[in-house]
């Protein structure tokens, strides 16, 4: 099967086979997961699907260390790690209902768009979780890099510059995480009624206990939510000093439900028209970006610096807002608009030149998603 044909779709069946792929490539490869997470521009290319790269290669619980292969189910690596009550810190977002997308999501599309959900907030990201990670580059080398615990930071950065590269730098074959228990409670407090410049209020105020607030997220006309985790008594303690903490902004209430999955994947957008940008604002500049986008829905996660936005078809939302001190992604939009405007925020030149650098490097014929980017 000839890698120029647009039509066929390679598919190998481990690591050795996916290099001699990669190296036999005599043009652009488009590199398919589970096929959820269409974010970027459009890719002209072969597809290279590494769905059969799959399995668990090492799983110690005692050590809270994971090693597995890149085509793997999420669904799988999230049952295995529950059975012994751990999880991914990070709290990966399902694109599924956003993006109108079905198939299944894969820890390679996972790391490769650095997925993150609300926990970030405090945990931290995808990259933070990363120990190591196998991949092959654009000229079909292996590249190991990292290790399978913390202490081992060999090559420590290149691992992270992997996640959120959508597959520029080279194909995800395996990836090595630090996991962490499941808590043992979990309490999630609403505060009804507060306008936008009142909720990134409230959650900074609640961020800045030391309550170990895990997460912070404003639904504009349903809620401003936060949450707290941990054994039992400790998360019914600072539950109780988090509501006195702030009961300037109103009485907050105990929710039996658990909204944190829908904010994570933001389904407040799912099915509705419109194209879907991800901001990356400071929270106190949030509200005023919110009310210049004249957007016709909003999701304020991360305390405020992650705000979602639905507007009108083929809006231009970086125009309309000017500058401001973060970034404005093109999440969902039809291809159309997104070949105008572009997917990711345009890098500054010294952000610019660095990655262009790094893709030379990794990729020197440029044949790895290429114009997934921008």
């Amino acid at each position: 099967m000839s890698v120029a044909d647009p039509i066929a779709v390679l598919r190998p069946r481990d690591e050795a086979d996916l290099a001699e792929a990669v190296r036999a490539a005599n043009g652009p490869l488009r590199i398919e997961g589970g096929g959820t997470r269409p974010v970027g521009g459009t890719v002209e290319g072969t597809a290279l699907s590494v769905a059969a790269l799959s399995g668990v290669v090492l799983y110690e619980p005692g050590a809270l260390t994971l090693v597995v292969r890149a085509g793997t189910p999420l669904a799988e690596v999230e049952a295995l790690l529950a059975a012994e009550g751990q999880r991914l810190p990070f709290e990966p977002m399902d694109h599924r209902a956003l993006m109108g997308t079905d198939g299944t999501p894969t820890v390679g599309g996972m790391v490769a768009t650095g997925a993150s959900g609300p926990r970030r907030v405090q945990a931290g990201a995808c990259r933070d979780f990363l120990l190591g990670a196998r991949f092959v580059d654009g000229t079909g080398a292996v590249v190991k890099n990292g290790g399978r615990v913390m202490k081992n930071v060999t090559g420590y950065d290149l691992t992270r510059l992997m996640a959120g590269a959508h597959g520029t730098l080279g194909v995800l074959t395996e990836v090595a995480f630090k996991v962490l228990p499941v808590p043992e409670a979990v309490v999630t407090l609403a505060l009804r009624g507060l306008d936008d410049a009142q909720a990134v209020a409230a959650m900074a105020a609640a961020l800045g206990t030391p309550f170990e607030v895990t997460g912070a997220a404003h639904l504009p006309g349903q809620g401003t939510f936060l949450r707290v985790e941990g054994f039992a008594d400790q998360a019914a303690y600072r539950a109780d000093r988090l509501v006195a903490a702030l009961a300037s902004f109103g009485t907050a209430e105990r929710l039996a439900d658990d909204p944190w999955p829908g904010i994570r994947d933001v389904t407040a957008f799912a099915g509705r028209p419109g194209d879907v940008w991800r901001l990356s604002p400071t929270p106190s500049e949030a509200p005023g970006i919110v009310a210049r986008a004249g957007a016709e829905g909003a999701v304020y996660d991360w305390g405020g610096g992650l705000v979602w936005l639905l507007v009108a078809p083929g809006t231009d939302l970086r125009a309309r807002l000017g500058p401001f001190a973060g970034h404005a992604t093109l999440i969902r939009a039809a291809p159309a608009a997104r070949a105008r405007l572009g997917a990711f925020h345009p890098e500054a030149a010294a952000v610019a030149a660095l990655s262009r650098g790094l893709r030379a490097r990794f990729d020197p014929r440029g044949i790895l998603n290429p114009g997934r980017m921008g």
